[in-house]
């Protein structure tokens, strides 16, 4: 998803669960991870070129930074690591084809508005079905330019992250219901976070009482 996407997605899933001071860092981790050196050979930060297994694992290394930076007194470090799980854990539903799988899950003739879609539907995240877009160095990186990629999407394969990709509204209906399955997930993510903490280390992570 595009930086302003992620921004609006983390506001909204955590803008009332969060102080600010918080949310401001996990922001600013959350939208780090696409920066160059991170887009460049790190498709587990994405869940690019179907590196499904090793995008998971990148979310529970994050998510394992975060209890012992709280026990240290570091909050920063265990936000930053929040961030940067989320951005991964947003861009599942942005890159991958699992929008479309749950809609075909649908019954006939039913179209559920975006909010209703399930972020975890168990029976979808693991379906082998399941397909990411992929990376074509180096005619994909113009499918990133705005005053390119109209000319270079209709060159690149059916499975490439340019064509794929519901990384913004100009990217179609679609859209929407990975915005809403992101900020779902979003709050999961936090929920899982904050189960396993001590009364202490929850308000230290989240500063609301």
């Amino acid at each position: 998803m595009l930086k302003p996407v992620h921004i609006r997605i983390t506001r909204r899933a955590l803008g009332d669960r969060v102080s600010a001071r918080a949310l401001s860092v996990i922001i600013d981790a959350n939208v780090r991870v696409d920066s160059l050196p991170n887009l460049l050979g790190h498709d587990e930060c994405h869940f690019d070129n179907n590196a499904f297994d090793r995008s998971r694992a990148y979310i529970e290394e994050q998510r394992a930074l975060i209890h012992p930076a709280l026990q240290a007194g570091d909050a920063r470090s265990a936000w930053e690591a929040f961030g940067r799980l989320t951005h991964t854990a947003q861009d599942f539903y942005a890159h991958t084809n699992y929008v479309d799988l749950w809609l075909a899950c649908q019954p006939v003739g039913m179209v559920p508005a975006a909010n209703e879609i399930d972020p975890l539907d168990d029976a979808l995240v693991d379906n082998p079905s399941l397909r990411s877009g992929k990376m074509y160095f180096p005619l994909g990186i113009f499918s990133f330019v705005p005053g390119l990629k109209k000319l270079v999407i209709p060159r690149m394969p059916r499975d490439s992250h340019a064509w794929m990709n519901l990384d913004s509204e100009e990217r179609g209906p679609m859209f929407e219901y990975a915005f809403h399955a992101a900020v779902k997930r979003t709050r999961l993510e936090l929920g899982a976070v904050v189960k396993g903490l001590t009364r202490e280390l929850h308000r230290a992570f989240t500063e609301v009482s």
